[in-house]
C-alpha cells in the first residue's frame, strides 16, 4: 500500500478516534486531499484506493488535473481566485472555498449562468492576525445580505464558510480563531435558511484536531498525506 493511502487511512482513523472522544453524533468530516504541486502519479494511488474530494490553488494545474483524471473527482479550488481566471474553471469545478470579495460572487454567478449550473462556494473569512491571508470580515458579509446581494445571485449555491487560522503554535490562538468561525456560520445560518449551508471548512494538516473539536466538518490536509512540499 503506497504511503500516501496509509497516511489517509491514519488521518481518518485519528479523526473517529476524535469524534468517538467529543461524543459527537452524525459526524463525519469530508478529508479534502490538498494535491498543489504534487503530479498526478502521487494523486493516482489515492483516486485508485477511491479518495474523491482534491483542493488545488493554482487555476492552470487544477485544470490540468481535470482535463488528465477521472471525471468523477470533486476539484476543490482552495486557493485566492482572480475574477478574470473563474472561466476557466466554471464549468468543472465541484466547490470554491476562496470566496472573498462581492465582485468575485457576481463573476462566479456569471460564469455559473453560462456554463448552465449552480457552482457551490464557501464564504471565506479572516479569521487570523495575518494581513497577508484573504477574506471577508462579519460585518461585510452582513452588509451584503442587508443589500441582497445573495438573493440575487441564481447560479451560485452558498454552502457554508471557509477560514484559515494564524501559522502559530499556540493551540489557544488557534481554538479563538476556529470558534470565531464556528460563531459567524451560526449567525449567518440563519439567513441562508437552506440545506446547503452546512460547512464549516478550517482546518489543515498542523490544526485539524483542533478544527474538528470547533465544529470543523471539511478539512484540508496536504503534507501529512503527500508529504512536504519541496
Amino acid at each position: 500500500m503506497h504511503r500516501t493511502v496509509t497516511n489517509l487511512i491514519e488521518i481518518h482513523s485519528e479523526i473517529k478516534e476524535k469524534i468517538k472522544e467529543l461524543k459527537y453524533t452524525n459526524y463525519n468530516p469530508i478529508v479534502i486531499a490538498i494535491s498543489k504541486t504534487f503530479n498526478i502519479k502521487h494523486i493516482s494511488h489515492l483516486i485508485n484506493f477511491g479518495h474523491l474530494h482534491y483542493g488545488e490553488n493554482k487555476v492552470q494545474e487544477l485544470v490540468s488535473k481535470h482535463e488528465n483524471l477521472p471525471k468523477n473527482i470533486r476539484w476543490h479550488m482552495i486557493g485566492h481566485l482572480q475574477r478574470n481566471k473563474v472561466k476557466y474553471i466554471a464549468p468543472f469545478v465541484h466547490m470554491i472555498h476562496g470566496v472573498d470579495s462581492a465582485k468575485l460572487l457576481k463573476e462566479i454567478d456569471k460564469q455559473g449562468q453560462k456554463n448552465n449550473r449552480k457552482i457551490n462556494c464557501l464564504l471565506q473569512f479572516h479569521i487570523a492576525s495575518e494581513n497577508t491571508k484573504f477574506g471577508f470580515s462579519l460585518n461585510e458579509v452582513e452588509s451584503l445580505q442587508k443589500e441582497e446581494l445573495f438573493n440575487t445571485i441564481k447560479h451560485v449555491n452558498i454552502c457554508g464558510v471557509m477560514g484559515m487560522a494564524t501559522f502559530t503554535d499556540d493551540d489557544e490562538i488557534i481554538r479563538r480563531e476556529f470558534n470565531n468561525l464556528k460563531s459567524y456560520f451560526e449567525k449567518l445560518k440563519t439567513h441562508f435558511k437552506t440545506s446547503d449551508f452546512e460547512i464549516i471548512s478550517m482546518g489543515m494538516s498542523g490544526d485539524y484536531p483542533i478544527a474538528i473539536e470547533c465544529g470543523s466538518n471539511m478539512i484540508r490536509v496536504g503534507s501529512a498525506i503527500f508529504g512536504e512540499r519541496k
